[in-house]
């Protein structure tokens, strides 16, 4: 038996059947590196059973104390069985993208049965009539619950479940894994009272742990290292209310050596700032359609790994958090790309002041029954929709994906896009991915807040394209004027078009590019292409 600590137990507390507190991915397969080009789904289940050894997570499962008086337990499942956890579906023809995000977003909505191991594959067959992705071909929807894994563990959940060649043998040590017995009550109420005992010595341990971080971010504060400022705290919008159990997910592919070259038009900008300043553009675009575009900048909560080398394999997550404004108060796109990355070192030093570490350590010394207590009051008085919530308007995590290409069953996978779980207060969640020389920006949202998913991407894609030629142009003024490109000249945007019908489909897989400049996207996300365009309106946009 193995307790979970304090961010863990949360999202086990935070846990409701509108906000089923998992993460995942939608994973596109071309079986053409497979034996004979075919993959069977009997040969998936036997390829991950060979595996399953290589997993902490995939064969334990909870215990909850009774009451929630502690934190659970994590047990080797007795009763795993590999085939309820790997399910197998087909899209209805076309079988076009459209279809697999609304498949992927039903299957995401549906709360993990948390008295078996918390995860879940579905493979899902018959994407023949999404364009660009090869006969055959088919996805996973994954699903694995928070609780056990955050974004860098994910990575090592995705490694036990594919392989760096196509032939790659099993492995040939032997399986040594062994099921438990499920622990009685009485046997639970007894640790739960041990430690409520040492959980004082524990807060007093912590709280010292975290005093010379308070000390450095005072004295960091009083030198000006750092700034606190109201801008940190984000106005409400319609993503910031009590969400529903329906979801949309959607997403966008650009090419990798796009985002690296973007980062250049603002001086010591890195990658994450130019996925932040494109989130904040097309924030800034989809709220200005509906009339709701705050004067202030919204912001997002950016996890930050602190997971140490050798906790490479461990479960449970260890993240710390940051404030990232995204600048949707600014209109030009490379302004707020040099705003945005100010602004983040800011967070970023003081979020080192304090000791990221030391922010995640605090968490695992809060008292277990008030934390659930905590979760279900937040719930059941809807304390969202009475501006009680995150000081933050959404998500933005970062998860690096293999720079190669990786294998499942013997099937390349051909791309990846990240979802993300959704809670009161916080209805929209966007993942960015790197996975060889893609890039890929996914969203979670609830359908309610966010009914028009389609014109949602769109805008993201006019975000990454105004940035991508505004940054390009930066750097042929700079050398002529004599001006770094991180003071370009003041650009306006485009008006709005009047009139816009709904965006067709394109081609979501990796194909040969149509013209120079241009890749068509991966997984089901439209072609980002330089040439001209019109300013989305939102008018005649499909929904799901």
């Amino acid at each position: 038996m193995q307790q979970l600590q304090g961010m863990d137990a949360s999202f086990v507390a935070l846990e409701t059947r509108n906000s089923p507190m998992h993460i995942g991915s939608i994973l596109i397969y071309n079986p053409e590196t497979a034996p004979g080009g075919f993959v069977r789904f009997k040969d998936i289940l036997s390829f991950i059973e060979s595996r399953l050894q290589l997993s902490t997570t995939m064969r334990q499962r909870l215990v909850r104390v009774p009451f929630d008086l502690d934190y659970p337990y994590w047990i080797e499942d007795p009763d795993f069985d590999l085939e309820y956890h790997v399910r197998h579906v087909a899209l209805p023809k076309p079988g076009d993208w459209r279809q697999l995000c609304i498949q992927a977003a039903r299957v995401f909505a549906r709360p993990l049965d948390l008295s078996r191991p918390p995860w879940e594959i579905t493979v899902v067959e018959g994407l023949d009539g999404v364009e660009g992705v090869a006969t055959g071909s088919y996805a996973y929807i994954t699903k694995v619950h928070h609780a056990a894994i955050d974004g860098m563990s994910g990575i090592d959940l995705m490694e036990a479940t594919h392989t760096l060649r196509p032939d790659q043998p099993p492995p040939d040590t032997p399986d040594t894994w062994k099921p438990e017995k499920l622990p009685n009550p009485v046997e639970l109420l007894g640790r739960s009272y041990m430690n409520a005992i040492t959980n004082p010595l524990k807060q007093l341990e912590v709280a010292a742990k975290a005093a010379p971080g308070l000390a450095n971010a005072l004295k960091g504060l009083a030198a000006k290292e750092f700034d606190v400022s109201t801008e940190m705290i984000a106005p409400k919008t319609r993503f910031n209310r009590k969400i529903s159990p329906h979801r949309v997910v959607e997403g966008i592919s650009v090419p990798l050596a796009d985002i690296k070259a973007i980062r250049t038009a603002a001086e010591g900008a890195k990658v994450n700032d130019v996925f932040l300043a494109i989130i904040g553009g097309a924030m800034r675009r989809y709220l200005e359609d509906k009339g709701e575009l705050p004067k202030k900048t919204l912001t997002a909560m950016a996890p930050i790994s602190v997971r140490a080398k050798d906790e490479k394999n461990a479960m449970g997550n260890q993240v710390a958090a940051m404030i990232a404004p995204l600048g949707t108060h600014i209109a030009d796109p490379v302004e707020r790309l040099e705003w945005v990355h100010n602004r983040t070192k800011n967070s970023k030093a003081m979020t080192d002041a304090l000791g990221a570490r030391n922010m995640t350590e605090m968490s695992k010394a809060s008292p277990a029954l008030f934390m659930a207590l905590g979760a279900q009051l937040y719930t059941r008085l809807s304390l969202a929709n009475r501006g009680v919530g995150p000081i933050f308007a959404t998500v933005v995590t970062n998860v690096p994906g293999p720079p190669i290409p990786i294998y499942s069953a013997g099937a390349r996978m051909e791309s990846m896009l990240g979802l993300l779980c959704l809670t009161d207060g916080l209805g929209l969640g966007h993942v960015v991915q790197s996975y060889t020389d893609e890039a890929t920006i996914a969203f979670t949202a609830d359908r309610e807040m966010m009914p028009d998913p389609e014109f949602y991407r769109e805008c993201m894609e006019l975000s990454f394209e105004e940035l991508r030629d505004a940054a390009k142009l930066a750097d042929k003024i700079a050398p002529a004027t004599k001006k770094k490109p991180s003071s370009p000249t003041k650009r306006k945007t485009k008006p709005a078009a009047q009139k816009r019908a709904a965006p067709t489909r394109k081609s979501p897989a990796k194909a040969a590019p149509k013209k120079a400049g241009a890749k068509n996207v991966t997984a089901g996300t439209k072609k980002v292409a330089s040439g001209k365009k019109a300013a989305p309106t939102g008018k005649g946009r499909s929904t799901t």
